[in-house]
C-alpha cells in the first residue's frame, strides 16, 4: 500500500489493487446520463472500459485508527484477489479492475467532508466502507447534491438506509436499533429477575441502541432499568458515570459505547470499584484481542455482543475455508499480515463481495444503474458471514445486513448465546 501526500498532510492511501464502487438507491435523476448520437449511455465519472474507482474516507489515525484501517484492508484484500484473477466481469460484458483510494479523516467530520470534496475532484465513482456516523453524516447532503453513491458504509445510523430521505446512501452493518433489540430479546427470554444499568453515547449512536433495547423489553415484568446515564464521544473518562451506576448494583450493564479506549477503561474501572455485572457491548467495540483481553473481561459473569461475521481468531473457524482465504488475501493484497483485531476487516471484505454482486448486475456504466443493481441483492451469503445471516438490500429502512447472532465471550472469542446466563 502506497502513501500519497497532498497539500495539508497525508489524506490518502492508495491501495496497490484498485478501488471499490458503491452505489446508493436506484432512483435515476431526470435526464440521467444521456447517451450520444449513437444511443450509447454516457459513463459516470470514475468508470472506464478498464477500471472503476471507489473512495473510502475513514479514520486511519487517532483513537479509532484500528477499526478504520480495517475498513480499507478488507476491501483492498477482496478486490486485490479479484484483480489478480483478471478483474470483475460487469453486466455490460466489460471486465474491469477495481481501484481503491482511501483518505484519512481521523474521525473528524470536517475532514471527512473535505475528503469527499477531494474525491469529487478525483473522479471517484462511489464512496464506500468508511467508518463512523458523524463522519458519514458530514458529507451526506453533499453526496446527494453531487449524486455520488455513498454506500455500504460502516454506520448503524438508520438515516442512511431510508431511500426517501437518503436516496444516494445505503448502510452496510445492522442499524443500532437492531443490535439493541437483539440484546433486549435475549434478556427477555430469561426467567430471572434482572436489573439493568445503561450508559450510552449522547448522540444518534447511543440513542439508537437504547431505543432498540427498550422496545424489546417493553412489557417484560422481570426486567427493570434502575439507572441510565450518557457520556460525550469527546470525553476521555466516564469514571463518574460508572461510579454512579455501580451504586445501583445492577445485574446487567448495557454499555452503548463506540470509543475503544473508553470501553477498555470502563471494563477496568468497574472491576476496581467492585461492580461485576454482565455486560452488553456493541459489535464494533467488542473485539476480544483489542478490547476484551486488555480489559480483563473474564472477570465478569458474561460479556455479550452481536455478530454476523466469522471470527478468524476463534478455534471454531481455524480450518474454515472462507477464513483461510480471507487471511491469505489480507496479507498478500492489503499488506495486513496480523490476525485482525477488529471485525471491520471482515465486514469490509463482505462489502467487497457485495459490491462485486452489484457490478455483475450493471448493464450500464452509470451510478444510477449501479444503485439499481445494488438495491436488488437478496439472500446473498457473502464470504465470512455466520450461518443465519445474509445480505439483503431490498428492504427500505434496513441496511444491507440486518440479521445478527448474539454471542457470549468465552475468554478467547465468542460463541453463540442461546440464552442469557
Amino acid at each position: 500500500m502506497n502513501i500519497r501526500r497532498r497539500r495539508g498532510g497525508i489524506v490518502g492511501i492508495v491501495a496497490m489493487t484498485g478501488i471499490l464502487a458503491l452505489a446508493v438507491s436506484g432512483c435515476a435523476r431526470d435526464g440521467g446520463d444521456s447517451g450520444g448520437d449513437d444511443g450509447e449511455t454516457a459513463a459516470s465519472p470514475g468508470i472506464t472500459d478498464t477500471s472503476i474507482t471507489l473512495g473510502i474516507t475513514t479514520p486511519l489515525s487517532g483513537a479509532t485508527a484500528g477499526p478504520g484501517t480495517c475498513t480499507v484492508a478488507g476491501v483492498t484484500a477482496y478486490f486485490g484477489a479479484v484483480n489478480a484473477a483478471g478483474g470483475v466481469e460487469f453486466g455490460d460484458g466489460v471486465t474491469r479492475t477495481v481501484e481503491i483510494e482511501a483518505y484519512d479523516d481521523a474521525y473528524d467530520p470536517q475532514q471527512s467532508l473535505a475528503n469527499f470534496q477531494q474525491m469529487v475532484s478525483d473522479d471517484v465513482f462511489a464512496v464506500t466502507a468508511g467508518l463512523g456516523t458523524p463522519t458519514n453524516r458530514a458529507f451526506r447532503d453533499a453526496a446527494i447534491d453531487e449524486e455520488v453513491p455513498q454506500v455500504l458504509i460502516m454506520t448503524g445510523d438508520p438515516l442512511f438506509s431510508n431511500t426517501e430521505e437518503s436516496p444516494w446512501q445505503l448502510g452496510f452493518v445492522p442499524i443500532y436499533q437492531n443490535e439493541g433489540a437483539a440484546f433486549g430479546e435475549l434478556l427477555a427470554s430469561s426467567s430471572e429477575e434482572l436489573t439493568v444499568a445503561i450508559l450510552s453515547q449522547n448522540d444518534d449512536y447511543g440513542e439508537g441502541y437504547v431505543e432498540g433495547f427498550k422496545e424489546a423489553i417493553e412489557g417484560v415484568d422481570n426486567i427493570e432499568i434502575v439507572g441510565e446515564l450518557t457520556y460525550e464521544a469527546t470525553d476521555t473518562s466516564v469514571d463518574a458515570q460508572l461510579t454512579e451506576l455501580a451504586a445501583t448494583d445492577a445485574d446487567v450493564f448495557f454499555n452503548a459505547m463506540s470509543i475503544t479506549p473508553l470501553v477498555i477503561s470502563s471494563l477496568l474501572k468497574t472491576q476496581e470499584i467492585g461492580w461485576l455485572p454482565s455486560w452488553f457491548l456493541p459489535s464494533n467495540t467488542s473485539s476480544p484481542v483489542a478490547i476484551l483481553q486488555p480489559g480483563n473481561a473474564t472477570a465478569f459473569p458474561g460479556v455479550y455482543s452481536v455478530s454476523f461475521a466469522k471470527a478468524p481468531a476463534s478455534p471454531a473457524f481455524a480450518e474454515d475455508e472462507d477464513v483461510q482465504t480471507f487471511l491469505s488475501n489480507l496479507a498478500e493484497y492489503a499488506d495486513y499480515p496480523d490476525m485482525p483485531a477488529f471485525p471491520h476487516c471482515m465486514w469490509s471484505y463482505m462489502v467487497g463481495a457485495t459490491l462485486e454482486q452489484a457490478f455483475q448486475g450493471m448493464t450500464e456504466p452509470t451510478r444510477e444503474n449501479f444503485l439499481e443493481s445494488l438495491r436488488s441483492i437478496s439472500d446473498f451469503q457473502a464470504p465470512l458471514m455466520l450461518e443465519g445471516t445474509y445480505v439483503d438490500t431490498t428492504v427500505d429502512g434496513q441496511p444491507a445486513v440486518s440479521t445478527v447472532v448474539v454471542q457470549k465471550y468465552n475468554g478467547t472469542g465468542f460463541a453463540n448465546a442461546e440464552t442469557f446466563g
